[in-house]
């Protein structure tokens, strides 16, 4: 149970570089790519099993931190299928929901980490 827990720790810091890394990667033209949404599903989804294995493994949560994590992660999933939406139809994805995504992907990031 502990490897599918880290298994998961890995893949959720995947998902986090995949949201973050384009962001950072784009900041000259702002957009929203196609695999920052996909970097938040994965977040999402692994973030989901993750908060379900806690129990199972004993672990001690802090579930306001968790909780908190978990709208800033569904706002950041939707902000990106709104983008992707509109990056696949050609349409102009503006500087605001562009920040939006990344920048709210890197405060889920320093709320994981700096959040004891």
């Amino acid at each position: 149970m502990n490897i599918l827990f880290n298994v998961m720790v890995f893949l959720h810091i995947v998902g986090a570089a995949m949201i973050v890394g384009i962001w950072i990667g784009q900041m000259k033209k702002p957009t929203v790519h196609p695999r920052q949404f996909d970097g938040a599903m994965l977040q999402l989804i692994t973030g989901i099993v993750m908060m379900g294995l806690i129990p199972a493994l004993d672990m001690n949560a802090n579930y306001a931190k968790l909780g908190v994590k978990l709208v800033i992660a569904l706002v950041v999933g939707v902000l990106a299928f709104i983008g992707r939406r509109k990056y696949k139809k050609g349409e102009p994805v503006s500087n605001g929901l562009a920040q939006s995504v990344g920048g709210l992907a890197l405060l889920n990031v320093a709320i994981a980490t700096l959040w004891q």
